[in-house]
């Protein structure tokens, strides 16, 4: 680390001990530790670590380095998120600058990993090996990720910054409503999207660009920080995110967004040259019926499917991932936006190695539901998102439902959608229901959004149902799917009013 990093963390260091002993409040912790990618959780008695990783990528160097600092520091608790990162929970607040220092020595950045700042670039995570993909934009994130770390500690935005690319219409990223997106085109070029978010009052990104040549993305990315710096609110911190300008530039959104990108090209020194890495692994071909085992586009090269329940992984897993494909050529990992661990570049004769090691993942789309870490741990959290999707499949599971009866849920803890529920077949997301003018606690569930470029939108406010209620619902949906001889998304399709009956009955 260089020096003024190592100052940095002194200053971390420092701050944290202080608010441990009780002489510094939440409040100012929080706006003070975010940058460093690290939060106290919720009861201010342990800390959590975000490590930023581009596109959610984890080499077999970094993952082993990961497994040696839980080893080192008894960490049990690590979480997937929904922006492609790894977090390290209940970390006693003595231990937690050791812990930065040893992940950022093993090759991992935290730094604006929290707080205003850019957050971690995010890929498709099968980029590069997809079949049918445009084009690998993976490089050309990576490219964009070290020149938004380079901006932290030069430029003072009013909020956070998410930058995503896509390789497809698939959309996995969000790239279409992030703050700013790429997303590939037949062509090789991309079309770019602002100013679009999710949370509280979600927007669409407005395409701002199109045909824009991928040696130039660094310049859309320079012109969508001055533009934020510009017109973002900094007096109102509820309404200092990208979408927000949406409402106060109105239509000439995109006429300043281009003055900016011609100022960016004008002043020049930020083109990317880059070269696409090569597969040159030699694939063994085989026949799996699994539907976690995906062909790639490489011959004889496939990639397996991970998800951790609830995007909760305990490093004994890791272990017993890094077991399996520590000899293994060319095999690296990627974090998913949907919490899913994808296993990259295995040959044939190697896949069943890395299924036996990963025999806990989800295998039902209702498993590989997405959920935030929820209110028992998140301080802005109103409901226990976790406890949720827990029950729900604790309630489930001796009714043995067909694998489709159910679609992949996304739950948020509250309206911020850390869960993703806004795009979610069915999403919630945690509020208060009034029971005979009486509190209870809550989820709002929506229905039918969805996130594929050309028909993304945002899920269908229904109303709001007792969390105690909410087992009771899916199995009710579940039975009446099965009785149909239909999957989920086909009983949706053509039962919408039965479906809304079904849900009605619980709000």
């Amino acid at each position: 680390m260089n020096t003024e990093l190592k100052k940095q963390l002194d200053d971390f260091r420092s701050k944290t001990l202080e608010f441990a002993n009780g002489d510094l409040s939440v409040k100012d912790y929080k706006s003070f530790s975010g940058k460093y990618g690290s939060y106290a959780q919720r009861g201010a008695k342990a800390s959590m670590l975000r490590l930023r990783m581009s596109g959610g990528e984890i080499s077999k160097e970094h993952l082993k380095s990961i497994i040696d600092i839980c080893d080192k520091y008894g960490i049990n608790h690590l979480h997937c998120t929904t922006c492609q990162t790894i977090q390290l929970h209940d970390l006693p607040f003595d231990k937690v600058t050791d812990i930065m220092t040893d992940a950022i020595d093993s090759g991992f950045y935290t730094l604006g990993g929290g707080g205003d700042f850019p957050r971690n670039v995010m890929v498709s995570p099968l980029s590069g090996v997809e079949k049918g993909e445009y084009f690998d934009v993976m490089p050309y994130a990576k490219k964009a990720a070290e020149y938004l770390i380079s901006q932290i500690d030069i430029v003072k935005m009013p909020r956070k910054l998410k930058v995503a690319f896509s390789n497809s219409p698939a959309n996995s990223t969000h790239a279409t409503f992030r703050d700013l997106g790429f997303t590939a085109r037949e062509d090789g070029m991309f079309d770019v999207y602002c100013a679009g978010g999710m949370g509280l009052n979600p927007k669409m990104g407005v395409k701002a660009a199109e045909k824009i040549e991928p040696k130039n993305v660094l310049y859309y990315i320079k012109a969508m920080i001055s533009l934020f710096c510009e017109y973002g609110n900094y007096e109102n911190r509820s309404r200092a995110r990208t979408r927000y300008m949406q409402d106060t530039l109105g239509d000439k959104l995109t006429e300043e967004y281009r003055k900016h990108v011609k100022a960016a090209l004008d002043e020049g020194g930020l083109d990317i040259d880059v070269t696409p890495e090569e597969i040159t692994k030699h694939g063994v071909e085989s026949d799996f019926i699994s539907s976690r085992v995906i062909p790639q586009k490489q011959r004889g090269l496939y990639t397996v499917k991970f998800h951790p329940i609830g995007g909760n992984i305990h490093p004994q897993s890791v272990k017993c991932i890094y077991n399996a494909i520590k000899d293994m050529e060319s095999v690296v990992l990627r974090v998913s936006p949907d919490e899913t661990i994808y296993i990259l570049n295995c040959s044939g004769n190697e896949v069943q190695s890395v299924l036996d090691a990963t025999a806990d993942s989800g295998e039902k789309d209702i498993e590989q539901s997405v959920s935030c870490i929820g209110a028992s741990i998140c301080q802005q959290g109103l409901r226990n998102s976790q406890g949720l999707l827990k029950n729900i499949l604790d309630t489930l599971r001796p009714y043995n439902f067909p694998s489709d009866a159910l679609p992949v849920i996304h739950i948020s803890g509250c309206m911020s959608s850390c869960g993703t529920h806004q795009i979610g077949k069915i999403g919630f997301h945690g509020k208060v229901k009034m029971v005979d003018k009486k509190p209870l606690p809550g989820f709002s569930i929506s229905i039918n959004g969805s996130d594929n470029q050309g028909n993304e939108h945002f899920g269908e406010d229904i109303g709001v149902v007792a969390e105690d209620d909410i087992p009771k619902l899916m199995v009710e949906l579940a039975q009446s799917v099965t009785d149909s001889g239909m999957s989920y998304d086909e009983y949706a399709a053509k039962n919408k009013t039965a479906l809304l009956d079904l849900i009605n009955k619980y709000i």
